[in-house]
């Protein structure tokens, strides 16, 4: 009688709780900080053998009157927010060598960040770039580092509008 041999699990695809990626959650917007802030997910994604995720949300209709306005208008806010994810997913894929987990939403990016976060368990760190050209960082960072905090179950990191590429592979 010959012994079986067991097969061998790949670590990077074992189900083990504590095997879990680290997923770095950004949210995608129309901001100059997006750089900086997907940059440096990136960054700290390959440093810890992480994955990087995306999130765009977009309005809801607002026209009750005119619903088929409304819904036109939602189609093609989704069409030019599939197509920004599109291109920003690229770039993470430059960058880490895999694509991001994509999240596309409808509503309140205010809660639905917070709602995304809540649902899904793997996401672990939340990235955010702050306008630094003015006082107001942005209305999502003003928020969650205010009223939004109590309800956020991860860290949330802020990177600088104002810093290059080299400045944020000097501390990522």
């Amino acid at each position: 009688m010959t012994a079986s041999k067991k097969p061998t699990a790949n670590p990077k695809s074992a189900k083990n709780p504590a095997d879990k990626r680290r997923v770095f959650l950004v949210v995608v917007d129309d901001s100059e900080e997006l750089h900086q802030a997907l940059f440096f997910a990136c960054k700290r994604a390959n440093s810890v053998n992480g994955r990087v995720a995306l999130l765009r949300c977009i309005g809801q209709a607002e026209f009750q009157h005119w619903i088929g306005v409304g819904e036109l208008m939602v189609e093609e806010a989704r069409e030019e927010a599939e197509k920004l994810l599109r291109a920003n997913s690229e770039w993470v894929h430059e960058l880490t060598g895999e694509y991001p987990i994509v999240h596309l939403r409808e509503g309140d990016p205010k809660t639905e960040v917070i709602d995304l976060i809540n649902s899904e368990p793997e996401i672990s760190i939340l990235v955010l770039g702050a306008n630094t050209r003015d006082e107001n960082t942005g209305p999502l960072i003003s928020y969650l580092t205010s009223r939004g905090v109590s309800q956020c179950r991860v860290p949330i990191t802020i990177v600088p509008g104002h810093l290059s590429d080299e400045d944020i592979d000097n501390v990522s």
